[in-house]
C-alpha cells in the first residue's frame, strides 16, 4: 500500500513552510508539478525508518472573487479523496475561522485519518491558543511551529504510527509493474490490450484507492501484479482536474510498484509532467521503462526513432540508461515487448552483487582514475558494498566530503558498463571508514 500524506488548509496558514520543514528542504518549491492550479508541490519524508510522499495543496477557500478559488477547492477535495492521511493545518494566531469549519466538515464526511495541526505556536505563551481548536470537534490538536520546527517531531511520530503497512496489498512476492502517465496517453488501451483475454486475469484485488486496480497477470509465461492507474473512470467533476488527479494516482502507483511503465504520447513528446513522474520514480529507487505510444501516427524515415530517442535521453540526463520502446497500443505493436523489458528491469533492480566481486571490479577502475585531490587532500577509497534491497552502493573512504558529484557519476557509469542495470536508478554514497 502506498502512503500519501496531504497538507490541506485555507491560504496563509503556513502549509508550504510545514512542507519545507517536513521534507527538510530550504526552497519554497521542492518539485513543481505541471497542472492547472498554483501552490502544489510534492516531496519525500523519512522519519523513524518509514518513508512517505507528502503533498502541499493550495489553500481551501470559499466565497472569494479569486479566479483560482474554484480550482483550489477542487484540488483540496481530490487530495482528501486520494490521500492516506490528511494534515489539516490551521493558524493558531487567528483562531477558528469559517473556512476552517468548512474544511473540518469535508474531512469528517470523508472518513479519512487526519491530524489537526495548529501552526504558528512559536513560543510557550502561545500554547493555550491551540486549545481553541478543540471546538472543531476533531479530537487531539497538535501545536507546532513550522518555522522553528517545534512540535513537528511529535507530529511525525504519530503520522508514521498511523501509516498502513506498505505490503498489506500483496500476499505474494511477485514483480509489481505500474502503468503511469498523463491523461489520454493510452494507459487504458494498454491495460485492455494486456488483459483483453479474461483467462489471463487470475485474481483482481482492490487497490489502495477506489479506481487503482491490482491485477495478477499470468499470460505468456508471465506472473506479476499489474497496477492499473488508468482507472480515472469518468468520475463526476474530475475531468477538469485530470492533471492533478493523474499525478496523485501516479504517486500512489509508483510507491506500490517495482517497475514503472511510463507512457508518453509520441505526438506530444516528453513534457514537464512526464519528467515530474520520471523524477518521482527515480527518487523512489524504482525501475523505469519509457513507452512512446501512438508511434503509428508519426511520419518517419529510417533515422526518426534514433533522433527521437536521443532527444528524450538528453532530457532525462543524468540518468540516461533507460529502455525506450516505440509502441502502438492501438495496432498492438511491441506491447508484449514492453512487458518483457519491464520484467527484465525488475530482475536488474533485484540483483545483489557480492561484496568481493564488487571490490575486484572497482579496484582497477579506481586505480586507473582515483578521486581528484582537493585542497591538497587525497581521497583513498577502501572498499565498496551494496545495500540490501535497493541499488545503492556504499563506498567507504577517508574523506567522503571531498568526493565530487562528477566522480560519483564516473563510478556509476563504470558500474553500468560492468553490470546490467538498464532501467534502474543507482545511488552512489560515500561514507567515512
Amino acid at each position: 500500500m502506498s502512503n500519501v500524506v496531504a497538507i490541506i488548509g485555507r491560504p496563509n496558514v503556513g502549509k508550504s513552510t510545514l512542507f519545507n520543514r517536513l521534507t527538510e528542504s530550504r526552497q519554497a518549491i521542492v518539485d513543481s508539478v505541471a497542472g492547472v492550479t498554483r501552490d502544489r508541490h510534492y516531496g519525500k519524508v523519512e522519519w523513524g525508518g518509514r518513508e512517505f510522499t507528502i503533498i502541499d495543496t493550495g489553500g481551501y477557500i470559499t466565497g472569494s472573487d479569486d479566479m483560482f478559488e474554484n480550482e483550489i477547492r477542487k484540488q483540496v477535495q481530490i487530495a482528501i479523496n486520494e490521500a492516506t492521511i490528511l494534515l489539516f493545518v490551521v493558524d493558531g494566531n487567528e483562531g477558528v475561522t469559517r473556512f476552517d469549519k468548512d474544511i473540518a466538515g469535508l474531512i469528517r464526511k470523508s472518513g479519512k485519518s487526519f491530524f489537526l495541526v495548529v501552526n504558528k505556536i512559536d513560543t510557550p505563551d502561545k500554547t493555550p491558543y491551540a486549545s481553541e481548536f478543540y471546538s472543531l470537534g476533531m479530537g487531539e490538536v497538535y501545536p507546532v511551529s513550522a518555522t522553528s520546527g517545534s512540535g513537528t517531531g511529535e507530529l511525525l511520530d504519530q503520522v508514521v504510527q498511523a501509516l498502513p503497512n506498505p505490503n498489506d496489498d500483496f500476499t505474494e512476492d511477485l514483480p509489481r509493474i505500474a502503468i503511469v502517465g498523463r491523461p489520454n496517453v493510452g494507459k487504458s488501451s494498454l491495460t485492455n490490450a494486456l488483459l483483453g483475454n479474461e483467462r489471463n486475469i487470475v485474481t483482481p484485488i482492490a487497490g489502495t484507492t477506489r479506481d487503482t486496480i491490482h491485477t495478477r497477470y499470468t499470460a505468456f509465461g508471465n506472473d506479476f501484479w499489474l497496477i492499473d492507474t488508468a482507472g480515472i473512470r469518468k468520475k463526476a467533476k474530475v475531468h477538469e482536474d485530470l492533471e492533478f488527479y493523474s499525478v496523485m494516482r501516479s504517486i500512489r502507483a509508483i510507491e506500490s510498484c517495482d517497475v514503472v511503465l511510463l507512457m508518453i504520447d509520441a505526438t506530444l513528446g516528453l513534457e514537464a509532467q512526464d519528467l515530474s513522474i520520471f523524477d518521482l520514480a527515480i527518487k523512489n529507487h524504482k525501475g523505469v521503462v519509457l513507452l512512446l505510444n501512438k508511434w503509428d501516427l508519426i511520419e518517419k524515415d529510417s533515422s526518426t526513432a534514433k533522433k527521437v530517442e536521443d532527444q528524450i535521453r538528453e532530457k532525462l540526463a543524468p540518468f540516461k540508461d533507460v529502455p525506450i520502446i516505440f509502441v502502438s497500443v492501438l495496432e498492438k505493436q511491441r506491447v508484449l515487448k514492453a512487458i518483457e523489458v519491464a520484467v527484465e528491469v525488475y530482475h536488474n533492480r533485484r540483483q545483489k552483487i557480492p561484496t568481493r566481486k564488487l571490490n575486484e571490479f572497482f579496484e582497477p577502475v579506481i586505480e586507473a582514475y582515483p578521486p581528484p585531490a582537493l585542497k591538497g587532500k587525497y581521497v583513498k577509497i577502501k572498499y565498496v558494498t551494496q545495500m540490501k534491497g535497493i541499488p545503492m552502493f556504499i563506498f567507504f573512504c577517508n574523506l567522503p566530503q571531498y568526493v565530487s558529484e562528477s566522480y560519483k557519476r564516473y563510478l556509476e557509469n563504470k558500474l553500468r558498463e560492468g553490470f546490467n542495470f538498464s532501467g534502474v536508478p543507482i545511488e552512489i554514497v560515500m561514507r567515512k571508514k
